[in-house]
C-alpha cells in the first residue's frame, strides 16, 4: 500500500514496515508484477525520487547500430552493444540516461559510420553500451570498424584483392561479437556481428557472389518477465550482383539486423529502431546502404 507520501509500504518476514522505490523518467513507465520498468527510447534523466530499503535496480542498455555502406557490396553493420546486469546499487539522485543514434550509411563506396554509445548514469560509475561498429566500403583500405559488435568486412576491385577482416567486438562476447570476413574473388559484403553471435563470413566468386548474414542478437526479459525479445542484431553483407541475376544480399541478424541488398532489385535495409540493429550492406547496383538503428535503455526495478 502506499502512505501519505505516496511511498510504497509493505512489511517485512518480521513485521517491520518495508519502503519501496518510487522514481520518475522515461518514455514509457509499465508495470511487470512487482516491478516497474522505465523505458528510454531517447535520451532523458531516471530519477530516484524515494529509495526503497531494496536498493538496486535491472538495467538493459543497448548501444546504436554501425551503419552498413554506400557503393558496392558493403559489409553489414554490427550490432550495437548489449549490457544487462541486476543487483546493480542506487542512490536517491538523478542519472542521466543518453541513447546513442544508429550510424550513418556513410560516403559513397566508403565506410560507414558507427552506431553511437548508450550510456546510464554518470562519471566513473557510468554504464556505457559502445556502438556497433561500421560496415567497411568497397573503396576502402580498412577492415570492418570495431565496436560494441564489429562490423563486416568487404572486398576490393580486384580479383587478387586480399580478404578483409571484419571489425572486433569492443570484448568478443561481453558486449557482442566479431564481425565476419570477406573472402573470395571480388569479396563480398560480410555480415556484422550481432550481440549473441559473429557476423558470417562472405562467399563466392565473381558469378555467385552471396552477401554474409548478420550475427543475431542477444534476448532479454526485462519488460516483460515472460517474453524474451531479441535486440541488437548485426546487419547482413551486400551481394555482387555483375553478372550473376541470383546474387543475394546476406540476412539480418535477428533482433533488428538490417538484410543486405540483393541483386539490383532491392536496397539495403536500416537496423530496427531502438533495438540497436547494425545496417545491411549494399549491392553493386542498389547502391544506397542501411544506416544503424538508435539503442534503448531499460530499468527495471521493485516497487511493491
Amino acid at each position: 500500500m502506499a502512505n501519505f507520501y505516496g511511498q510504497y509500504i509493505g512489511f517485512g518476514a518480521g513485521g517491520e514496515p518495508k519502503v519501496f522505490t518510487v522514481a520518475t523518467g522515461g518514455d514509457a513507465i509499465t508495470t511487470d508484477g512487482n516491478y516497474k520498468v522505465h523505458t528510454f527510447n531517447d535520451s532523458g534523466t531516471f530519477e530516484i525520487t524515494t529509495l526503497g530499503d531494496d536498493a538496486v535496480v535491472q538495467y538493459l542498455v543497448i548501444a546504436g547500430g554501425g551503419g552498413g555502406p554506400t557503393g558496392f557490396y558493403g559489409g553489414g553493420g554490427g550490432g550495437g552493444g548489449y549490457l544487462t546486469a541486476s543487483g546493480l546499487s542506487v542512490s536517491a539522485t538523478t542519472y542521466t540516461v543518453t541513447i546513442g543514434g544508429g550510424g550513418a550509411t556513410g560516403a559513397n563506396h566508403a565506410n560507414a559510420v558507427i552506431g553511437g554509445n548508450s550510456v546510464f548514469g554518470d562519471g566513473g560509475s557510468a554504464i556505457t553500451a559502445t556502438g556497433g561498429g561500421y560496415g567497411s566500403g568497397y573503396n576502402s583500405a580498412n577492415a570492418g570498424g570495431d565496436g560494441g559488435s564489429g562490423g563486416g568486412g568487404t572486398g576490393g576491385g580486384a580479383i587478387s584483392a586480399p580478404e578483409k577482416q571484419g571489425g572486433d567486438a569492443v570484448s568478443s562476447g561481453a558486449q557482442g561479437y566479431d564481425g565476419g570476413d570477406s573472402t573470395g574473388n571480388y569479396n563480398k559484403g560480410a555480415g556484422g556481428g550481432g550481440a549473441g553471435a559473429v557476423g558470417q563470413n562472405s562467399t563466392g566468386n565473381t558469378t555467385s557472389g552471396v552477401g554474409g548474414n548478420g550475427g543475431d542478437g542477444a534476448a532479454s526479459n526485462i519488460l516483460v518477465a515472460a517474453t524474451d525479445v531479441t535486440r541488437a542484431g548485426g546487419g547482413g553483407g551486400g551481394a555482387y550482383d555483375n553478372p550473376n541475376p541470383g546474387a543475394v544480399g546476406g540476412d539480418g541478424g535477428d533482433g533488428g539486423g538490417g538484410d543486405g541488398a540483393d541483386r539490383g532489385s532491392t536496397r539495403a535495409q536500416p537496423g530496427g529502431t531502438n533495438l540497436g540493429g547494425g545496417g545491411g550492406g549494399a549491392d553493386y547496383s542498389a547502391e544506397t546502404g542501411g544506416a544503424g538503428g538508435k539503442g534503448v535503455v531499460f530499468v527495471r526495478y521493485l516497487f511493491q
